[in-house]
Parts: structure tokens; sequence; C-alpha cells
């Protein structure tokens, strides 16, 4: 009984592929390499899934989660396809479950896509095949619906070219260029969109790019196009095409930093620049204009910038007052290359760090012979060293009354007293200071002259702590990656919105400084082609929660982030039939992905 079956199975297997072995060749699968160039330009261009099947429901073309079983008929969830064949008429659904055209069918509960734009491809009358694009996200549904009539008159368009190289096929039997006219609606469609996009050869070389692309870049046409580009990842990602990712342009001594999709096909390289550029890809090698060096958005940090923008020319004492590790030096500096003494020398001193002794000698200089161990040549004090500069006083609370007392006559006499000279030198400087401490405070414990502080705090400014810069955190982590990834090198890693979200939540004690150590911590963890995820992240930060939005009632209790990562997980485990089509639901790598299975003990 067992051989009689083994013989039976192997029969109809044998039968089965004899049937596909007969299978007649449609016509647009004699055009297969034409629609699949086409559709790979599109899915690109709009940002939208493609996919192109014959008449016999056979998969010719496909992106994204489509790019599987190519040349194979498909057994489910087609009766939209088919729909759009049988009537020979275009198709929009903009809620695929509850569609009449989809009722009954079998993949309706497990159906992940969010909108289906399909036009059928007709040849003399007769349907033999379908072209379609699918959103399988929100936000690419919402950009569909936005762009619903240009996308159907483009693949209309386009389904009318594929019309035209299957009557040239019947004509000719050997395969054609494709027709001059698909080339123009193309640069065309490239014109309209409102992304940058760049069309680069193999040898490097500018085919095409559009005016987005180029006001992006800051150049013109004719200098992009007569230099060689180069279009090169930040990071290696599992999941290209599932989202924008971060590459380098570089052309001529410029490098820009952009966020989209990079597509390859043979001989080209087509590159299309997310709608909406991240703050940190911005020129590397430009900068901003004005405060390019200080990060922030928030109401307070805004206000901050419009001050120093003002008070920069000014030649008057500044006192920057804010918790340690705010970026106290960091303003300074930016006062400084906004006013115009930034062709003059900018000198920093801390003055907690050095002693009395030694700080009155760094600050005035000193004359040949002026003490037991002094130099035979003298020294030239930090004072006059910024002479038509700036001189930085970093925890200037932290100086002593003697100290203070010749710091006051400076800034009021504006000259300057080298120990053991006998003839006070006229200066010029601008001094900015700055301090964590109390000075009213110290002024009642008489630790600080009180006519010095006023004399210091002409312009005051205060810095907030970073836990109270609401939305400033993202920002900075991106700047201080792009920071640490340059100096230590490698690729720019992804970072999961989990990790975004939980450092927003961190009080952050030690404010920007101790951010940044952070982040040059993980990108010296992270391995090359993983994202940054909460795995990686210290002790402290596995004990934040997150209380519950306002929306939620009031006795509702604060969920953790591992508890709500470990429910995301479970969900898109279910969703899926293997773990590889989980992970790039959630936008990580699989290695990633087995980890957090192993941490949260899931099957």
């Amino acid at each position: 009984m067992g051989r009689d079956f083994s013989v039976f199975r192997k029969s109809v297997v044998n039968r089965m592929m004899l049937d596909k072995v007969r299978r007649p060749v449609s016509e647009l699968m004699q055009i297969q390499p034409t629609i699949m160039h086409y559709a790979k330009l599109l899915a690109g261009i709009m940002q939208l899934d493609v996919e192109v099947v014959d008449e016999e429901l056979v998969r010719l073309a496909g992106t994204g989660r489509y790019d599987l079983a190519i040349g194979e008929p498909l057994t489910a969830g087609t009766r939209v396809l088919r729909h759009v064949m049988e009537t020979k008429q275009q198709k929009l659904l903009l809620e695929p479950t509850r569609d009449p055209v989809c009722k009954g069918c079998k993949k309706i509960e497990c159906c992940n896509e969010k909108a289906f734009l399909g036009v059928p491809i007709i040849v003399q009358g007769s349907c033999i095949g379908a072209l379609s694009l699918v959103a399988f996200t929100d936000k690419a549904r919402d950009h569909l619906l936005v762009n619903q009539q240009l996308f159907s008159d483009y693949i209309r368009h386009t389904s009318e070219m594929f019309v035209s190289k299957v009557l040239e096929q019947r004509a000719y039997s050997t395969p054609q260029v494709p027709p001059q006219e698909l080339q123009e609606l193309l640069r065309l469609l490239i014109d309209r969109v409102e992304q940058g996009v760049l069309i680069l050869s193999q040898s490097g070389r500018v085919d095409y790019c559009n005016q987005v692309l180029l006001n992006h870049l800051g150049c013109t046409w004719s200098e992009l196009s007569a230099c060689q580009t180069r279009v090169l990842p930040t990071a290696y990602s599992s999941h290209q095409g599932e989202g924008a990712q971060h590459f380098h342009i570089s052309f001529e001594e410029k490098t820009v930093l952009v966020s989209g999709q990079l597509h390859t096909l043979p001989g080209r390289q087509i590159l299309v620049m997310a709608l909406r550029q991240h703050q940190r890809c911005d020129r590397l090698d430009e900068g901003l204009p004005e405060l390019s060096s200080v990060i922030g958005e928030c109401s307070q940090m805004q206000r901050l910038k419009r001050i120093v923008a003002r008070i920069a020319s000014s030649p008057s004492t500044v006192l920057i007052r804010g918790e340690s590790g705010t970026g106290k030096e960091v303003f300074a500096k930016a006062i400084h290359e906004l006013s115009e003494r930034h062709n003059k020398p900018f000198m920093a001193i801390n003055c907690a760090a050095i002693p009395d002794q030694l700080l009155e000698s760094e600050l005035f200089g000193y004359e040949k012979g002026a003490f037991t161990g002094a130099s035979s040549k003298g020294k030239k004090g930090l004072l006059l060293s910024a002479d038509g500069g700036t001189l930085f006083l970093d925890e200037i609370g932290d100086m002593s009354l003697q100290l203070q007392a010749k710091l006051l006559r400076v800034l009021e006499e504006r000259e300057v007293m080298p120990v053991g000279a006998s003839k006070a030198i006229p200066i010029n400087v601008r001094v900015i200071s700055a301090t964590n401490r109390d000075f009213e405070q110290m002024i009642l414990g008489n630790e600080f002259r009180e006519d010095l502080y006023y004399r210091l705090n002409v312009i005051p400014l205060y810095l907030p702590p970073l836990r109270e810069r609401c939305g400033d955190v993202a920002l900075l982590v991106h700047h201080f990656l792009d920071l640490h990834v340059r100096k230590i090198g490698g690729h720019y890693p992804e970072i999961t919105p989990a990790v975004v979200d939980r450092l927003s939540a961190y009080e952050w004690p030690g404010n920007i400084r101790e951010l940044s150590n952070l982040i040059e911590y993980l990108v010296n963890l992270v391995q090359p082609g993983e994202a940054i995820d909460v795995s990686l992240l210290p002790p402290q930060f596995d004990r934040l929660r997150i209380s519950s939005s306002p929306a939620t009632s009031q006795g509702a209790s604060s969920v953790s982030l591992e508890e709500m990562e470990r429910t995301v997980i479970v969900e898109a485990l279910a969703r899926h039939d293997n773990r590889k089509q989980a992970a790039e639901d959630l936008g990580i790598g699989i290695a990633t992905l087995y980890r957090k299975i192993k941490k949260y003990g899931l099957s």
C-alpha cells in the first residue's frame, strides 16, 4: 500500500511539473524584462509597491512585499485583480477588507493592504493583464489618495506602453528598445513629484535629476552634471525599501546627507528622497547659517537663539547660567562666531580646574622674573591673547575674591596689568562667563563680589536643563550620532523609535554632556548591520516607565516600554508565518528579533 501511494504521488508531481512546462508563455511574459524595469522605477518614484500580472494571474513583476514568486501563478488574494481584468475598468480601494469585491476572499483576515489602485492592460479589446499600486501603511495610503489622479494617469499611460510593446512583439520576433514616449513620460513624472529624484549611470554620471534635488544640494544642473557623483548608504539595512534610509551624496568637494530610498537597476542607480528631510540631513560641509552649532527647536531654545542673534555684535559682557552639561560653552562660541570678532581669538578657561595662584598667571600673564620659577621669557595671559576677540570664563563662581577684584578692574578700565609689570596694557576683549552656582546666595555669604556680579550680568542668559526641552532629545540624538560616527568611523546605525521614546523620558541629570557620552557608547557597542534598540541601553534605562496618555482613564496604571515592546513583538509574530516577515513588519533586523524573542522568552 505504501509503495502504491508513493508511485501515485510521484505520478501526480510529474504531471504537475509537465503542466508547468507546457503552460504557454503569455505575451506580457515575453516582455517581462521591460515590465520589471518600469515596475521598479514607478515604485521608487511613487513610493508605493507595484505588481503586474498577466491574464493567467502569473506575477510578472513586483516590488517590496511582492518581490517574491516572480513567474509563478497567484493562488489566493486575487479577487481585486480578477475584477479589474473582468470589468476592464480601473479600480480604487481605500478600505480593501470592507469592499464588496473582497468579500469571500480567503486572505481577508490577514490582508495587510491599506489601499489599491489597479488598471487593466488591454490589447485590441482583450485584457491580457493588470498593473496595480498597493499601499501597506496609512502614510502610503494617504500619499496615494492625495496623488490619486496623477498616479492613475501615469499607470494608465504605462499600461498603454506595455500594450505598445506587446504589439511590437507581435510584429517583430526580437525584443525592442522601450519606446521614446515612455522615457518622456517618466521624465515628466520625475519633474512633477514632490520628492527629489536622482538617476546615476554606472560610471557615476548624472543621467537626470529634478529641481527639488538640485535645490536640496544647493547646486545647478550644469554643476552637478559636470562632475562625478556618488551615493553611499550610511548604514546597512536588512529591510531596504521598507522606509527611508540615510545616504551621503558626494560631488566635487561637497557631501550632503539625505533621507530616502535607493533603487539599483542594471547600469543605473535611482535615489528618491523622502518627502520630509530630518533636520540633521543638512549640508555637512557648509553648516547652517547663524546658530549652526546650537541644536534645539523647543520654545526656550528658539527664544535663546533670537536673543543670541541680537546681542552677538554687542561688546557687552554676558553671563550664561545653567546646570552642568547644558552647553554653556557651545553658546559662548556661537555668540563669538556670530559677532564681528569671529576672525579674532576665542579663548576659554575653566576657573574651577586651576588653582588660584596659577589661574592669575594664566589670565593676566607675567613679566620675566616676576616670581620664583617664572619663565625667563615671561608669559602672555589669556586676556592679552584674546585681545580683539572673546574670553570665556567657565565656572567663574569658583574664582577667589582676590582675582575677582583684579577682573573687575579689567572690565572697568579695559586694561590688564600682568604680574610683575609696572604699566597696564590696553585691551579690547569681550568677556563671556558661565556658572551653575547660585550667585545671589554666594553674594549673601560673601563668596562673590556683588559689584563684579552686576558687571558680568549685563546680558543674562539661562540655559534650560535637557529634561525641560520638550522634543529636543530626538534632534540631539541624531546630531550626536552624526558626530560620533564621523569621529569613530563605520556606518551610520539606525535607532529604533522605542529607544528615542525611552531617551526622551529620561531625566538626564548630566544634561547634554551625558546624552553625548551615551550616544558615543552606543555607536561603539552596536554591531554593523544592526539597529540601536533598547537591549543596548545601560541598566538605568530599564527602570523607565511611560505614563498613560491623557486619553486613558485617570486610574490607569503606567505601562513600561518593555511591556509595550513585548506586546508589539507578540502581535507581529502572530500576524506572520515566519520570523523574517515579522522582523520586516517591525522594521528591525532578523538578528535583533531573535535577540528580543530570547529576552522576552517568546516561542
